[in-house]
C-alpha cells in the first residue's frame, strides 16, 4: 500500500508494502527504503527497532522480544505494530519544521475488502494525515511508469510485490478487469524454504531463501544463461546439526514452478475477459511488469511464452507505486471515479 504525506508543504509518496516501505519526496526522489519489519517487546509493545535493524533481528531475537511484519498478503496483519511503524519511518524523514495535517494517497491491492480498507484508512489518519484516498495498486504502478492512462487505449500492469501479486487492464483513467492474487514474494521464499526441506532435509530461514532468490533465483533458464551455485547453511531434519549444502540455480526454478503458475494463469484469466478492442492494445503496447517481484530473472520471458504478448519490466519496477501515488494527486479529476475517499470510508 502507498500513501502521500506532507513536508512544509511539499508532497512525500510511501509506498507501504509487505516486504518493504519507501517514501518519495517530489522533487527527491526516493528518500527511504527499508523492509516492512517491526520490533517489540513481547507483551509490552515497546519498540526496540524498525526498518532494515529491526530486519536483522528476525529469527535472531531473544525470549523477550519479537520481530514481525506487520502487513501481511498486501494488507494490514497487526494495526497497533502498522502506525507504530509508519510514525517511526515518517519521523525519519520529517526532520523540518513542523508540518500540516496532509492529504494522503494510499495504494492498496485491488482485491481488498471493506474491513481492510477502513484499516489502511484509520492507520493512515492515525499517524497524522488529514484525509486519505484509496488508489488500487496497479493504476498507481501504471502511473509511476509513465503510462498515460487517461487515454482510451487499454493497459495491461502485473504488479508483484511482496504479498500480493495484481493484475490489471487500464483505461480511460480506471480499471477494466483486475484481479488480486495472494502470491508474491514471500510466497516464493516460503516455496524455496519447503523445496530445501523436501529435497534436502536441510531447514533454512525467511532470510536466506530471499538471498537465494536475489542471488540465483529464475522463473526458467535459457540455454545462454551461466549456470549458478550457491553455498546454503542450515540445520540438518535428521541430526539436528548445522549443514552446509550447495544449491543449484535449477533447484530454484522448480521451486517457484508452483506459485509463478499462479500469476501466469491469472494473467491469462484477465485476458480472456477483456474486450477485443482492449486485447488490440495490449498486443501493441505489451505487458507491463512492476514491483520487486518482477525483477526474478526471465520472468518477463515465461510470461510472454505463456501468453504470447510482449512483457516488459518496468525501468523503475520497484519504485513505479510510491512514484506514482505521489502523482496521483496531482490527477484528481481524472481519478475521481476511481478511487475512495476517507471521508466516505470513516463516515459508514
Amino acid at each position: 500500500m502507498a500513501g502521500l504525506f506532507s513536508l512544509g508543504g511539499q508532497d512525500i509518496g510511501i509506498d507501504l508494502g509487505t516486504a518493504s516501505v519507501l517514501i518519495y519526496v517530489r522533487g527527491k526522489g526516493i528518500v527511504l527504503r527499508e523492509p516492512s519489519v517491526i520490533a517489540v517487546v513481547q507483551g509490552s509493545k515497546e519498540v526496540k527497532a524498525v526498518g532494515a535493524e529491526a530486519y536483522r533481528m528476525l529469527g535472531r531475537t531473544p525470549g523477550n522480544i519479537v520481530a514481525a511484519r506487520p502487513l501481511k498478503d498486501g494488507v494490514i496483519a497487526d494495526y497497533t505494530l502498522t502506525e507504530k511503524m509508519l510514525k517511526l519511518f515518517l519521523a525519519k524523514v520529517l526532520t523540518g519544521p513542523r508540518f500540516s495535517r496532509p492529504q494522503v494517497m494510499v495504494g492498496v491491492p485491488s482485491g481488498v475488502t471493506e474491513v481492510e480498507r477502513r484499516a489502511v484508512v484509520q492507520a493512515i489518519v492515525e499517524a497524522g494525515a488529514k484525509r486519505a484516498f484509496l488508489i488500487d495498486e496497479p493504476l498507481a504502478a501504471a502511473i509511476g511508469a509513465g503510462i498515460k492512462i487517461a487515454e482510451p487505449t487499454g493497459s495491461m500492469v502485473v504488479d508483484i510485490g511482496g504479498g500480493s501479486s495484481d493484475i490489471a487492464v487500464i483505461s480511460l483513467g480506471g480499471i477494466v478487469h483486475s484481479t488480486s492474487l495472494r502470491v508474491a514474494g514471500n510466497e516464493f521464499d516460503e516455496a524455496i524454504i519447503r523445496h530445501i526441506r523436501n529435497k534436502y532435509n536441510l531447514l533454512i530461514g525467511e532470510r536466506t531463501a530471499e538471498d537465494l532468490k536475489i542471488k540465483i533465483g529464475a522463473a526458467k533458464l535459457m540455454p545462454e544463461d551461466e549456470r549458478l551455485v550457491a553455498e546454503v547453511r542450515g540445520r540438518d531434519l535428521i541430526t539436528g546439526l548445522p549443514k552446509t549444502i550447495e544449491v543449484a540455480d535449477q533447484d530454484i526454478v522448480d521451486a517457484l514452478q508452483e506459485p509463478l503458475d499462479k500469476i501466469v494463469q491469472g494473467v491469462k484469466g484477465i485476458l480472456e475477459t477483456t474486450p477485443p478492442e482492449l486485447i488490440s492494445d495490449i498486443i501493441d503496447r505489451g505487458i507491463l511488469l512492476s514491483g520487486g517481484g518482477s525483477l526474478l530473472k526471465n520472468f518477463d520471458l515465461l510470461l510472454q511464452d505463456a501468453t504470447g504478448v510482449p512483457v516488459v519490466v518496468a525501468e523503475n519496477a520497484v519504485e513505479a507505486v510510491a512514484v506514482g501515488t505521489g502523482k496521483a494527486l496531482d490527477m484528481l479529476h481524472v481519478l475521481k471515479d476511481a478511487l475512495v475517499s476517507s471521508d466516505n470510508v470513516l463516515r459508514r
